[in-house]
């Protein structure tokens, strides 16, 4: 039965049942009546053993689910997605609630069904009279912990409330303080009272010891601290460790200058999601009011160090117009000669001087071995390259690496007609750094005067081809003027016999497989939204295939890791 909202309402009894089990188990092996359930709140935990999310949420679960275990109204029942009964005995033995046996997979497989599963893990909450509160039950545990409780829509509506004016309210005591701790600790052990900071310009350094990026953040950041510190400026620093191993918190918490919350501090999760964190490392600035004065500042401080101080609006507008200076100054030289290093090379590691190259149009090729991606992109640019080079020979391709060691360079490079930075040259870090890098593989087009074209040549080499050379707006212009003239005189609607079940509409896709010749098509393409479905023009237009729209109007409803095209940092 569904009730008014939408969601539907359950007997829990028929629900958790089976013909020959009126019982719920725990851990230690005793069995639970079901119908000592009727009047109580439902969690239904869809989890895994072998599923690493489930795993670092199942603490969190058993946080809230103890602290709530005084009001005796709420209770969570597990129910598994292990693939043997050892591995269920194995994770289940880790909770403190109930499940449904192992044994009895028709009920597990049921509920799946049931709530349509489709991820793990899986929070279904069941009010007391057997009504779905909510199926986003891992979502709003981890927003709100055991301040959710009784996970209604009014309860959740009044936190975003409550949230709303802890924004609009903010200080360093809402943000740094929780019921249990007004202090943040020192390297040596000390409290150090939060109210001591108030006033203060304060960093909040959300960070992963474990990952390789904060740890070069780290050095950085400690030189531009202590420089500031030693200038006397009113500024601190609050470490956020999102670590989930102590010992790594530990070893590398103690040689750092500055403050950081306990480790695991309940506020540090909590902090992540009020700051919305997206990327680590991270450097909130809390301004001497207490309010925010900078969402992340770690960016400008790996380009301009003490320069970005005291990270003001009005500092970034000053380093602003020093980037577009320096964007106006840009050469060749500039960004690919570093002291003595004042070479690329070509193929057997002849040395270039890169004062050959000046005056060339250059396209910096960021890349990777290890990336699928790369490897799918590198025969594209290849093919560009020669007919690139075939009417113009002042057109070069420099190689910029992210490969892991010097064999998968060279195996890399190998198949590559063009030139490259060498292996663990720093030019590369520095490359990457000027033209904020953040996805492999990425292609940056210089022209003759050593000054930026675009950063969005791999887009247009994927789409266009030698035929997007040498990259310029004005070029683009002209393609896209191309395209529209050729798509005059196609309707706009049609339909096809390889997709009869609705009209397929005249669109711009970027790149796409065609569904009829299965082969890559650009720019243009006869698609159908709803069901994925795209037809080059060739093949939708065929007069034996295709028919223009006859008026019918058809209801519509409402509507570094690699994703197959891009790679991504972390």
């Amino acid at each position: 039965m569904d009730s008014d909202d939408g969601f539907a309402v359950h007997d829990i009894v028929s629900l958790l049942s089976s013909p020959d089990r009126d019982y719920l188990i725990s851990n230690n092996g005793n069995q639970v009546k079901i119908t000592s359930l009727r009047g109580k709140k439902l969690g239904l935990y869809f989890s895994a053993s072998w599923c690493g999310p489930c795993r670092r949420f199942t603490p969190e679960l058993a946080e809230v689910y103890n602290g709530l275990s005084l009001k005796g109204d709420f209770e969570i029942i597990f129910v598994s997605a292990d693939e043997d009964d050892e591995m269920f005995e194995e994770y289940f033995s880790e909770m403190p609630w109930l499940a449904i046996p192992f044994s009895d997979s028709d009920t597990r497989d049921h509920l799946d069904e049931l709530f349509r599963v489709r991820g793990i893990p899986h929070l279904v909450i069941i009010g007391e009279n057997g009504k779905v509160l909510t199926d986003s039950g891992v979502e709003i545990i981890r927003e709100y912990g055991v301040d959710s409780f009784p996970f209604t829509p009014e309860r959740i509506k009044e936190l975003k409330e409550l949230e709303k004016v802890a924004k609009k309210e903010q200080s360093l005591k809402s943000i740094l303080v929780s019921h249990s701790r007004d202090f943040v600790i020192s390297a040596s052990g000390m409290n150090v009272p939060v109210s001591g900071l108030e006033g203060e310009l304060v960093g909040l350094y959300f960070s992963l010891s474990s990952y390789k990026s904060c740890v070069d953040f780290t050095s950085k950041l400690v030189d531009v601290y202590t420089k500031l510190k030693a200038m006397g400026e009113r500024f601190e620093i609050v470490m956020i460790a999102l670590d989930d191993d102590e010992e790594s918190f530990n070893e590398g918490f103690r040689s750092m200058p500055w403050f950081a919350l306990p480790f695991k501090d309940k506020s540090c999760r909590k902090l992540a999601r009020y700051f919305e964190l997206s990327t680590v490392p991270t450097l909130v600035i809390i301004g001497p009011d207490g309010k925010t004065l900078h969402s992340n500042v770690a960016e400008a401080i790996e380009e301009y160090g003490i320069q970005a101080y005291p990270f003001t609006p009005a500092k970034f507008a000053e380093l602003e117009e020093i980037e577009k200076a320096k964007q106006e100054a840009q050469t060749l030289k500039s960004i690919l000669v570093s002291g003595s290093q004042d070479n690329v090379i070509g193929k057997h590691g002849a040395k270039v001087p890169v004062s050959d190259l000046v005056g060339k149009n250059i396209l910096l090729y960021f890349s990777a071995h290890w990336s699928p991606p790369c490897r799918a992109f590198l025969p594209k640019l290849t093919e560009a390259y020669h007919k690139i080079k075939a009417k113009d020979s002042a057109f070069e391709v420099i190689f910029i690496s992210s490969d892991r060691d010097q064999t998968s360079f060279d195996d890399f490079f190998s198949g590559m007609p063009w030139l490259a930075v060498p292996f663990g040259d720093e030019r590369a870090s520095s490359l990457g750094k000027i033209f904020k890098v953040q996805g492999l593989p990425m292609a940056v087009a210089i022209g003759p005067t050593g000054r930026t074209v675009t950063t969005q040549a791999r887009d247009l080499v994927s789409v266009h081809g030698a035929d997007a050379y040498p990259f310029t707006d004005e070029r683009v212009k002209e393609i896209e003027a191309q395209y529209e003239e050729m798509a005059k005189g196609w309707p706009d609607k049609l339909r096809h016999a390889l997709h009869e079940e609705h009209e397929l509409g005249l669109t711009q896709r970027r790149i796409y497989t065609c569904d009829g010749c299965e082969e890559e098509g650009h720019v243009w393409a006869f698609s159908c939204e709803e069901c994925d479905f795209d037809l080059h023009p060739n093949c939708a237009l065929e007069d034996d295939k295709a028919t223009e729209d006859d008026g019918m109007d058809e209801e519509k409803p409402d509507g570094w890791i690699c994703d197959g095209e891009v790679c991504f940092k972390a």
